[in-house]
């Protein structure tokens, strides 16, 4: 099984953390010369002929961008908006700067498992690459139709401007406070850079100590299991179903934090036999593998998953008797953050012409 980053260690300021802050003092050290950069003008970013919201986090691990950005783009397009997706596309090879259209080449191991979850979710254009810019403009040339730009995970990709940005927390918040990687923080916080004229806070949870204190308007969001799991085969259950079933259940996760989904599942009353953790963005061959030592083992048959898990799999993958079970995360804003974005949009962000 692949091992998994104790994220944990970066909720608190322990010796262990401590030993790496001079680590985390170079790391800090390059971050105040890339900002030095791009203030004196060095460096300039590309704006789109679009407007670009950015969703990200300033944190390592999940804290519900792709649910976030799912839900954006489906409010937008309820609000009469064509937007299009840009993603990095983690789980691709790392060889590969392409920039791909997830249309062309649905393969979560050639685009990422969340880029192609993100397109079946929302049913607007995705497109993938190391460079946003160059995503971006790949995506408007193929789907001029496209009048604004979601940009998941996006918040550290200083070339492509942003026009607003959402910066998403879970009951983390910032951990210890400390930069990589003696904390969490990818960079510091508060920014200490404009990453757009509007920045939103949006908390998928609520946060387990005070949070760090910060400028910027904060919006609460629910973070749920759906109620129905979807199988491989594309049936669907009741996720209360396996609360009484009297059979053994699995769960697996490839994802940031893991445990955070048995805890879910738990949470739900579903008691589980065992659990699988694997590493973020794990290949569908690991997932398999683990699948296989478990059934040999004389695990469960019936497995709870992520839907970044399921995408990577088909039916045929599965050893022979098991079913896998993928259970949405759903991150549903307040109304409140969803009458902000509506009159950000109204505002000042109205389609333009676009030379490309």
């Amino acid at each position: 099984m692949t091992a998994i980053a104790p994220t944990s260690v970066w909720q608190r300021r322990t010796a262990a953390s401590a030993c790496l802050v001079p680590l985390a003092s170079v790391y800090g050290a390059l971050l105040a010369v890339r900002r030095w950069v791009w203030r004196r003008g060095w460096r300039q970013p590309w704006r789109a002929p679009v407007p670009v919201l950015v969703v990200g986090n300033v944190i390592v691990g999940g804290a519900g961008k792709t649910p976030t950005t799912a839900t954006l783009v489906q409010h937008l397009r309820q609000r009469g908006r064509r937007p299009g997706i840009v993603a990095r596309g983690y789980g691709a090879p790392a060889s590969d700067a392409r920039v791909r259209l997830v249309a062309d080449d649905p393969d979560p191991a050639c685009c990422g498992d969340e880029p192609v979850l993100l397109a079946r979710a929302t049913g607007v254009p995705v497109a993938v690459g190391r460079d946003r810019t160059a995503a971006v403009q790949r995506l408007l040339q193929r789907h001029p139709e496209v009048d604004i730009v979601v940009a998941d995970d996006g918040l550290q990709h200083w070339r492509l401007a942003a026009d607003a940005a959402v910066v998403v927390f879970d009951a983390r918040d910032v951990g210890n406070g400390w930069l990589l990687p003696a904390g969490p923080l990818r960079e510091p916080w508060p920014l200490r850079r404009a990453p757009a004229p509007t920045v939103w806070v949006l908390r998928t949870e609520p946060p387990t100590r005070p949070p760090a204190a910060h400028p910027y308007p904060e919006f609460a969001a629910q973070r749920r299991l759906a109620p129905t799991a979807v199988a491989l085969d594309g049936t669907r259950r009741p996720l209360v179903h396996w609360r009484g079933a009297g059979q053994a259940v699995g769960a697996l996760a490839g994802i940031a934090r893991p445990t955070a989904f048995f805890e879910a599942l738990r949470a739900h009353g579903v008691p589980l036999a065992t659990t699988l953790p694997l590493a973020d963005h794990a290949p569908a061959q690991t997932i398999r593998a683990a699948l296989h030592a478990a059934l040999a083992a004389g695990g469960p048959r019936q497995w709870l998953c992520t839907e970044k898990d399921a995408v990577k799999l088909r039916p045929a993958d599965l050893p022979p008797g098991v079913t896998l079970w993928a259970v949405p995360l759903e991150v549903t804003p307040s109304p409140t953050w969803f009458k902000a974005l509506d009159a950000w949009l109204a505002s000042a962000h109205q389609t333009a012409p676009r030379a490309l």
